[in-house]
């Protein structure tokens, strides 16, 4: 199964070409309830689960996000893949508002307060995250890219702002000498918590606007809405192409991240978090 993470001005699924039985569910997970019920269904004999990250209609700051329950509830339907949909902003004057990034790097400017791990609280685990995006997606989403007008820019470093404030000049033109290439508040904590669930990532990153450090420049929430709008279609044709290209089969590390990252011996692991963590490490420690 494929899951699909829409934000700003992404919000349903109805740029998705092809897609059949959509019902919506509600998924319970140990960690609360995520930011809206997930919209499943069909495509190219793969199963699609959609969720919003901000809520439906955007009720939901990037630091109020419930990353680990959104995760969570991925693997719980029995995902496999995730493209996380970003609003961006372009920190180089060669990406243009409406081109399209794939990242395949992040930097942490958070201040650390948003969940963005299973593991704690009696059990230690250390994921390899040096390729934080899967390989394979970014092939395939690439490949899918270029059969549309869209303008894609493979590779790149993603700053995770904290927001919900966006940057200040100063601010904007240090990430630019530091080597950052689009910045937005949100795939930082997808990225690792799929990973840690064994769930390849990978971010469609969705440029609305530059960065202040563009002068003349502002950066306003109606343009950004405004463009992203603009993006959905472009967006949805690439995910209705990535979904037939795809192969069912993965062969990626991704889906053995655990392997060797669980620090605590299973033995000293309470029932309680065997149970709670049942679906991300119960084949590590049966």
């Amino acid at each position: 199964m494929i899951g699909i993470i829409g934000g700003s001005g992404l919000y349903r699924m109805e740029e998705i070409e092809g897609l059949e039985d959509l019902k919506e569910k509600q998924v319970d997970t140990p960690f609360g309830a995520p930011s809206a019920p997930y919209l499943v269904g069909t495509m190219e004999d793969k199963g699609v689960a959609f969720l919003a990250r901000h809520g439906m209609w955007h009720r939901l700051l990037p630091s109020e996000i419930n990353h680990r329950a959104n995760i969570y509830g991925f693997k719980k339907l029995g995902v496999e893949r995730i493209i996380g949909v970003s609003a961006v902003g372009s920190m180089r004057e060669h990406i243009k508002p409406l081109d399209i990034v794939l990242p395949d790097q992040f930097f942490d400017r958070t201040r650390q307060g948003r969940e963005a791990t299973f593991f704690g609280g009696g059990i230690a685990a250390h994921i390899p995250f040096s390729e934080p995006v899967c390989p394979e997606m970014a092939d395939v989403l690439d490949r899918a890219g270029k059969e549309t007008e869209a303008k894609i820019h493979r590779g790149g470093v993603y700053i995770n702002m904290e927001g919900p404030a966006f940057s200040t000049r100063a601010e904007s033109v240090l990430y630019r000498r530091w080597g950052m290439d689009v910045i937005g508040m949100t795939a930082v904590a997808e990225a690792k918590l799929s990973r840690e669930a064994e769930i390849c990532y990978a971010n469609l990153a969705l440029v609305t606007d530059y960065d202040c450090w563009h002068e003349g420049e502002p950066v306003e929430m109606d343009m950004i809405i405004s463009n992203m709008g603009k993006s959905a279609e472009t967006a949805g044709k690439i995910i209705t192409l990535f979904l037939g290209l795809i192969p069912l089969e993965r062969k990626c590390a991704c889906s053995e991240a655990l392997k060797y990252a669980l620090a605590t011996d299973k033995s000293d692991i309470s029932d309680e978090i065997k149970e709670k963590l049942a679906i991300i490490i119960g084949r590590y420690i049966e």
